[in-house]
């Protein structure tokens, strides 16, 4: 199967560009080619290393997903949050363009990245990598996880594990990314990064948080869309 191939652009308002071709393994949605030869020390795994974190620094010496982090943070380094970007996602499916702000704009790639991270608590967005949507707005992000935590379960059930059909171990699984996020943030203060590449981060881990807190409010307001299923589900039984 042919790699997943995802183009991010960013262009400022002076016309420089940053372009970030990203290649994705079709089959595992793991990234290749993004570590620099030369990792610096914040991406060391016991470098503020995760609470939580399962790895071992003698088998493991560096953060993966620190590590694939590394040349988005370097290449922006000095840029302000607030300053304005054209991005531009091109992909087989289409190509995408948008005015942003240079921390929702790197939030996007950033997601994307850490999605396809070999780090353990980052695994399970793999589903979202690969149909991957830039700038996804909050309530988008909501649909999809849910989405994809649906469908896994119902793959889960159909291998003869218990299915989770209240959404209970999808709160628990952003909250372990939330407390992944939170410490890869004090990486980067530690190292000084300038706050486009922070406050991008931030900005991911505002979702982790919002998500965790109304997931089940926010998909009752989206029930309406539902209204067939729910008033015609003799047409959903197979006939004899």
């Amino acid at each position: 199967m042919k790699p997943i191939e995802i183009e991010y652009i960013f262009t400022l308002t002076d016309g420089q560009q940053e372009t970030f071709n990203l290649s994705l393994d079709s089959r595992e949605v793991t990234l290749s080619g993004q570590e620099p030869a030369n990792l610096p020390g914040w991406t060391r795994l016991d470098f503020h290393q995760c609470s939580h974190c399962p790895l071992d620094v003698k088998t493991t010496p560096y953060c993966p997903l620190a590590a694939d982090l590394v040349n988005i943070v370097n290449r922006f380094n000095g840029l302000i949050s607030f300053n304005t970007i054209t991005l531009t996602v091109n992909t087989a499916e289409g190509s995408f363009s948008q005015d942003t702000t240079a921390q929702k704009a790197i939030s996007s790639l950033m997601g994307l990245v850490i999605a396809t991270s070999a780090c353990p608590y980052c695994e399970f967005l793999k589903p979202m990598a690969r149909f991957h949507r830039p700038l996804s707005s909050l309530d988008g992000t909501i649909f999809r996880a849910a989405s994809m935590y649906l469908l896994a379960q119902y793959f889960m059930k159909k291998s003869g594990q218990p299915a989770d059909l209240e959404l209970d171990g999808l709160a628990q699984l952003y909250q372990n990314l939330n407390t992944v996020n939170s410490f890869l943030a004090e990486r980067l203060r530690a190292d000084a990064v300038t706050d486009s590449s922070i406050n991008a981060l931030i900005l991911l881990d505002m979702y982790t948080n919002v998500l965790q807190l109304v997931i089940e409010e926010s998909l009752e307001d989206i029930r309406y869309l539902f209204k067939p299923f729910l008033e015609h589900p003799e047409l959903l039984r197979k006939r004899n």
